[in-house]
């Protein structure tokens, strides 16, 4: 654990179970960074005359990483970004389900423009409310986060297969900021269709990086109208000669926060992923049992049978204060208060924390 804890030196300083608002930057990562504005400021020009070849090893290795294709993979700042310009590319007047509460940055995009908007409630019961929701009102697109930003819940993977394979015409959109970079994820073999992201959370690669992912199946079904000159492979390619991927890198594209993710990946391939992740797994089922034993949980997280590394525990502000005293770093979301478990925390963290909370 101690080999983990050194590459992150904010953990000297606090107990820090607040990834679901901020995840901690390796140092590696930050060392890569500086040598990157090094260098921009050292050879000004020149340092950017082999970008577009970098952009390209960077999409590589988040394409391999999540099992996807480099022609179904775009770099973008940010989920925002990137869910705004997938529903700028469908057809006005679709029906779309969300589910009542999801993430604002979900949720408003499409609430705001011209849909017919229909809802499933989030609770224990998610994938039921889900299946209802589709067998009444036949929405052509489902958009929702995997996992809940306020509570934790995640969807059951398996249930979005079944939906899939009843509902074929379905267009399934997702969040993935709360999830990817938690457990091994397959975008080839998932139903997902769309899957975009930001960077800062569970993939540890600070601000101004995400990518979006389309199925090929899907970008027949999304129009983007998003374009500029990066978006062209030559100085002499037209317009139209533009790939679709590239519809949504319209402009100059970041090596520096965009490199970020990619050495963020090489990390955690470093340590080896599976084991980080059955480290967040167990981590988050012994924390579940503990909340629980406290009644701290209510019960739309304990009777999920699988779970996140996300968690609302019952409490007030003064709560939070006094958490925010003894240097246990969390979030109020709701009403209560947000902690959250990643890879660089430990059994002492959760210890920590239960010994305040009584």
């Amino acid at each position: 654990m101690e080999e983990i804890r050194k590459h992150f030196p904010a953990l000297d300083s606090c107990t820090y179970l607040n990834t679901a608002a901020n995840g901690i930057v390796p140092k590696s990562v930050i060392d890569w960074r500086r040598q990157q504005d090094l260098d921009l400021m050292n050879h000004a020009s020149t340092f950017r005359d082999k970008h577009k070849n970098h952009i390209e090893q960077i999409r590589k290795s988040i394409a391999d990483f999540f099992s996807s294709s480099i022609f179904e993979t775009a770099l973008v700042p940010n989920f925002s970004f990137g869910i705004n310009m997938i529903l700028e590319g469908l057809p006005e007047g679709q029906k779309i389900l969300l589910l009542k509460n999801d993430y604002p940055s979900v949720n408003w995009p499409v609430e705001t423009r011209d849909f017919n908007v229909c809802y499933a409630n989030i609770d224990e019961n998610l994938e039921r409310n889900i299946e209802a929701a589709v067998t009444k009102h036949k929405p052509e697109v489902f958009i929702f986060s995997v996992v809940q930003w306020l509570n934790g819940i995640k969807i059951d993977l398996g249930f979005l297969k079944k939906l899939k394979n009843e509902y074929t015409d379905l267009l399934i959109i997702a969040d993935g900021t709360q999830y990817l970079g938690t457990e091994s994820f397959n975008f080839a073999e998932s139903a997902i269709d769309v899957l975009c992201a930001s960077g800062y959370k569970w993939m540890t690669a600070g601000y101004g990086n995400g990518f979006l992912m389309i199925k090929e199946s899907a970008q027949r079904r999304i129009f983007p109208k998003t374009i500029g000159f990066n978006s062209a492979e030559r100085f002499e390619s037209c317009a139209t000669d533009t790939a679709y991927m590239k519809h949504f890198e319209p402009g100059h594209q970041d090596t520096l926060n965009y490199g970020s993710l990619e050495q963020s990946i090489l990390f955690v391939k470093s340590l080896g992923k599976e084991k980080l992740y059955e480290k967040i797994k167990s981590l988050s089922e012994k924390a579940k049992n503990e909340f629980g034993a406290r009644n701290l949980l209510r019960k739309d997280t304990l009777l999920r049978k699988d779970h996140s590394s996300i968690f609302n525990l019952i409490g007030d502000g003064e709560l939070y204060k006094k958490l925010q005293q003894k240097k246990i770093i969390t979030s109020l979301r709701g009403d209560g208060i947000r902690v959250s478990f990643h890879y660089y925390n430990s059994e002492e963290d959760l210890e920590r924390l239960l010994e305040v909370l009584g």
